[in-house]
């Protein structure tokens, strides 16, 4: 016990070392990452944003960052599975906290969300969001065009979240619309997958729908999100109602007929070529899970992102 340490996200030595909480105790900063608004020296920025105003249907969202935190806590410090290695070995992640929001004056909110991920992409570190309810994707996606350029969107949900809105509207079902009529996404290279509604517009967004999903093999999908964006820079968007609610049920919209969290996890496993520069894991409800299950989905589809990050940064040498 004498080289241990527990409370690791604030006894941390160093920012790639290996925490030694056990599971049920410690402080619950996202896989034990360190706690801290210093950005010096971080490669990847894990941070919350505790936003559910905008949803149109059951709310609890912005309670989804503390639940994925507190599931993050069952990953230890063996090599991640699928990846084989100790993600943060040789990539330094930090766990930046939470977005500070005025409950009281939510037409504030995207102006105030946009100028703190700013803030963390001037670092140069890649930025992992942790929703949320999907309008938050909104103001992400302009702070990362801004830095990157227009992007390619690869969105795993439930539904399309085209629906046209006044462009004042707080609202989390029309993102995508917006972010097309503003030219924060190219169309022609964007995909969603999942997709079990209809909007009125798809705006030339490529949809594999869910039943499309259901009869594809992990490979095949991965690979035409891959072919579809064209090595072009992208942003990944992930709606935890993508999954079927047997495997997420704690999510505002839940919609039957989606895929397993098994399956997806495969997909994502297979993106290693995808150039994602941000990434979101958005929709996750506890106030409506069981057992941590949808919790436990969002935690383990955002350590994949980070694996997917280190991974492509061990190619890149």
């Amino acid at each position: 016990m004498a080289n241990k340490t527990i409370d690791h996200a604030f006894t941390a030595r160093s920012l790639t070392s290996a925490a030694s909480d056990p599971t049920f105790a410690g402080a619950l900063s996202f896989m034990r990452r360190r706690f801290t608004k210093d950005l010096t020296g971080a490669d990847a920025v894990v941070w919350g944003i505790p936003f559910d105003a905008a949803t149109s249907n059951r709310p609890g969202t912005r309670f989804g960052p503390q639940a994925i935190r507190r599931a993050s806590a069952i990953f230890d410090n063996d090599p991640q599975y699928p990846f084989q290695r100790d993600l943060f070995a040789e990539m330094a992640v930090i766990d930046y906290g939470d977005c500070l929001l005025d409950y009281g004056n939510h037409q504030d909110t995207p102006v105030a969300i946009e100028r703190q991920a700013s803030a963390i992409l001037d670092s140069g570190a890649f930025l992992l969001t942790l929703g949320g309810d999907h309008y938050v994707t909104w103001p992400l996606l302009k702070a990362h065009v801004d830095r990157h350029g227009p992007l390619a969107l690869v969105q795993f949900d439930a539904h399309q979240d085209t629906w046209l809105d006044d462009e004042r509207r707080i609202d989390h079902g029309s993102f995508v619309a917006r972010a097309v009529r503003a030219g924060l996404i190219d169309p022609d290279r964007s995909i969603q997958i999942g997709i079990r509604t209809h909007a009125p517009e798809d705006f030339g967004i490529h949809l594999l729908y869910g039943h499309q999903v259901e009869e594809m093999s992990a490979a095949e999908i991965a690979s035409t999100i891959i072919s579809h964006t064209k090595g072009s820079p992208a942003y990944l968007t992930f709606d935890i109602d993508c999954l079927d609610p047997a495997f997420a049920p704690g999510t505002g919209t839940p919609v039957a007929g989606g895929p397993s969290s098994a399956k997806i996890l495969s997909v994502l496993q297979r993106l290693k070529q995808l150039d994602v520069r941000g990434a979101d894991v958005v929709e996750v409800s506890p106030p409506y899970d069981h057992a941590d299950i949808t919790a436990i989905a969002g935690a383990t589809v955002a350590m994949y992102m980070l694996g997917l990050h280190a991974e492509r940064r061990a190619t890149a040498g």
